[in-house]
């Protein structure tokens, strides 16, 4: 679609040139006799940017700049008059035009002055689309993310969370696991009860068989009082077993009971209690293996997975680095104070490139680290360990040393050559995708796929 450019002015032959001006021009030219004419064009079209004439009868270019910076303060406004002072010029950049011309104008330097304005409306959209995007991945439980393998993670977990199905979450350590079993529960008919969790092998057996199905006064030396295990008191809602495949047999034996017979028997009590929770669980190890060495029980195996998600790593979804910092930098600025609003292009590399063999918990990590050590707005790559830092990037299947597969070479190319070309036009992304020949839409495609994310304060790529 062409830029859409209002064009406001009480004199017919000055509409007359302008359309002249740009008629063979990437613009779209909406032409409007006076003030009023002119506000009800935009109200009825989709405009871009507004020029007006400052001095007309009736309505003037002032009315007509506060008018419509009521209406959407994010719409550039130039003013251009024959009559030019300080003093208006002023309180016109003041009310929020974005510039202030006089006649007669010579026609590069308003082409020039218009290509400017579309572009600061292009960053400013831009960011506003970004704040959105991070707003609503920030609505699912913190899961942050829009990657196509992601969004699969999303389809799945809308799919399955209406039911009472027990759900098996896979993926390495640091993915998110247990956000993805919270979400679970909040689009589930047991959202008003309770969500309860326990790590299964951060416990020892005595300890994690009490915690979950509850002991009697005087079962065990120290037992003082009756307790309530986790089973109990999450009845009615959903218990979320982290780790499973830590858990010791004796205790797979007992979970298996209570999944078949939605009983539980506490420690040394004679009398079983009837729960109702929906049981999901997590592991970072491969059960089907764990069954093979015969630390898992197969049985077991078949009742929690009646539906499977998997999470996956953080190293083949680079694409949602960019959403996850914002997050994190957002976090910490208000945790300890600061005001870092970017990250320098060598860190930003570091952060595409790393391996995350930790994944998310690990980018947190360093996100914390560089905000707690930066001293200005950026963030810069000295605040990674140097032992980090030369780290080799694990090779992916049929990997040998350092040559890269075809397709990962091609794409390391292509997002070098984004960013060089975005550096030499000063981040002005028109003059880019002109200068590449690629069309501006594809130009925007390649930017998201690969976190190249614009930010004007930083003069080119960055964050």
């Amino acid at each position: 679609m062409k830029a859409r450019i209002l064009f406001i002015d009480d004199e017919l032959p000055m509409r007359e040139m302008f359309q002249r001006l740009f008629q063979a021009s990437e613009y779209e030219i909406l032409l409007a006799g006076n003030g009023m004419e002119g506000l009800d064009i935009f109200s009825k079209e989709k405009v871009h940017l507004v020029i007006t004439d400052f001095s007309m009868p009736g309505m003037t270019g002032m009315d007509v700049l506060r008018e419509i910076k009521a209406r959407d303060r994010n719409i550039p406004v130039i003013l251009i008059t024959a009559f030019a002072t300080i003093e208006t010029a002023v309180e016109a950049i003041k009310v929020g035009a974005y510039d202030y011309i006089t006649k007669p104008f010579d026609p590069d330097a308003i082409e020039i002055t218009i290509k400017n304005a579309l572009s600061h409306k292009q960053l400013v959209d831009e960011n506003i689309f970004l704040k959105q995007k991070l707003k609503d991945v920030e609505t699912r439980s913190g899961i942050i993310g829009e990657s196509p393998k992601l969004k699969e993670v999303f389809h799945l977990i809308e799919k399955v969370a209406p039911t009472d199905a027990t759900v098996l979450i896979q993926g390495d350590s640091g993915t998110g696991k247990e956000l993805v079993a919270r979400r679970l529960h909040e689009l589930s008919t047991r959202k008003d009860n309770t969500f309860l969790s326990i790590n299964c092998g951060a416990l020892p057996l005595t300890l994690l068989e009490s915690e979950l199905f509850g002991y009697e006064k005087g079962s065990f030396t120290g037992a003082t009082s009756s307790k309530e295990g986790l089973f109990k008191a999450a009845d009615g809602g959903t218990l979320f077993l982290d780790e499973i495949g830590d858990m010791p047999q004796v205790l797979q034996v007992k979970l298996l009971r209570v999944l078949q017979d939605k009983e539980i028997l506490p420690i040394g009590g004679r009398k079983s209690f009837t729960v109702n929770v929906r049981i999901l669980s997590a592991t970072n190890k491969n059960l089907k293996e764990e069954i093979e060495k015969g630390r898992f029980r197969e049985d077991l195996y078949y009742r929690i997975n009646i539906f499977t998600i998997d999470i996956p790593p953080l190293r083949e979804r680079t694409e949602d680095i960019p959403l996850l910092l914002n997050h994190f930098i957002k976090r910490y600025n208000k945790e300890f104070g600061k005001n870092v609003d970017r990250i320098s292009p060598g860190l930003m590399r570091f952060f595409l490139e790393y391996d995350w063999p930790g994944n998310i918990r690990e980018l947190e990590n360093y996100v914390e680290r560089a905000i707690l050590m930066a001293e200005g707005k950026q963030l810069e790559l000295s605040s990674i360990p140097t032992d980090v830092q030369k780290t080799p990037r694990t090779p992916s299947s049929g990997e040998q040393g350092d040559i890269l597969p075809f397709k990962e070479a091609k794409d390391n190319f292509e997002r070098n050559y984004i960013v060089s070309i975005l550096k030499r036009y000063n981040g002005v992304i028109s003059k880019a995708a002109r200068a590449s020949r690629i069309p501006r839409p594809n130009f925007y495609d390649k930017l998201k796929k690969y976190g190249i994310v614009q930010n004007k304060k930083s003069n080119g790529p960055g964050l």
